[in-house]
């Protein structure tokens, strides 16, 4: 399914692929209005077919100024050197536009293979499609951001929702997924706490008490984390967590508060963990005297 969220995220949000070509990848595009969805089928006289995972025209009023083809690539495929330019001119041909095209492939290994040029054999027309690596797709943190462009925060959580700042963004996400209609918000809930690894979501859950959990996912982590209870390798995990959280935070810590952490039972661990983003100080969050 990893193929289709990618691709139903841009859907979603048509303008994305263009904001991320010009914000993230330094591509500039015509100046335009709107942007949608448009056919994907960019056949024209030729016997075989060519189907893009999405193309989306940006227009100027009623005027189409420009037609972006985003492909999402999660592994190597020789075919695309010959399918790639073919969408290029085939699109370009269609709408009478400049074209541009935005590959998203998550794998390091099968980005730099994307971003390899592809030499056509006509002079000049050499193809350097534009990769979005999980690299650099934006970290999106702050509520208001998430709030203004949820798919930008979802995709945010499914590139960087493993690494030390999966809470973080969960926690900026998730407030902005309640808002939307009820199926992309279970959707997109299902997809932010599925990023996660565990250990972050039960960070996640502690931080974000009383919060309603719009996604069958969530709920079912919920039930079965309050049915099961906690077994030595999720506190582990927990403590660990904690760590990551305190140390973005805060900088190195002292050895003394590593042992407090690592010697903490799960109630203290929770507690924390719920004053890790609105603490001033590290004392705050762990009752040290200042």
């Amino acid at each position: 399914m990893a193929h289709e969220i990618l691709v139903d995220l841009f859907k979603n949000r048509p303008s994305l692929a263009a904001e991320l070509l010009v914000e993230v990848l330094d591509v500039p595009l015509p100046p335009y209005t709107g942007a949608r969805l448009t056919s994907v089928d960019l056949t024209e006289i030729q016997p075989a077919e060519y189907r893009a995972d999405l193309v989306v025209l940006l227009v100027d009023g009623d005027v189409a100024v420009g037609v972006l083809i985003v492909e999402v690539q999660l592994g190597i495929d020789p075919r695309k050197r010959f399918s790639w330019p073919e969408y290029t001119m085939g699109a370009r041909a269609a709408h009478r536009c400049p074209v541009g095209l935005l590959v998203v492939a998550p794998d390091p290994g099968v980005a730099a293979w994307c971003a390899e040029p592809i030499e056509t054999g006509i002079p000049g027309f050499v193809l350097r499609p534009p990769v979005l690596g999980r690299q650099a797709v934006p970290v999106v943190t702050d509520a208001a951001e998430a709030a203004r462009r949820p798919e930008l925060a979802v995709l945010s959580a499914l590139a960087h929702g493993e690494g030390e700042q999966g809470v973080k963004i969960a926690a900026a996400a998730l407030p902005a997924i309640r808002e939307l209609d009820e199926e992309r918000a279970r959707f997109y809930g299902d997809v932010v706490l599925n990023s996660l690894n565990e250990a972050a979501r039960r960070a996640l859950e502690a931080m974000m008490k009383g919060y309603e959990y719009q996604s069958d996912f969530a709920k079912k982590y919920v039930a079965q984390g309050r049915d099961q209870g906690l077994q030595e390798g999720r506190r582990e995990g927990e403590r660990a967590m904690l760590l990551r959280l305190l140390r973005a935070r805060f900088g190195e810590l002292p050895d003394a508060t590593v042992a407090r952490v690592e010697a903490a039972e799960t109630a203290v661990l929770e507690q924390w963990a719920e004053r890790v983003l609105s603490a001033k100080t590290l004392a705050e969050v762990l009752d040290e005297p200042s």
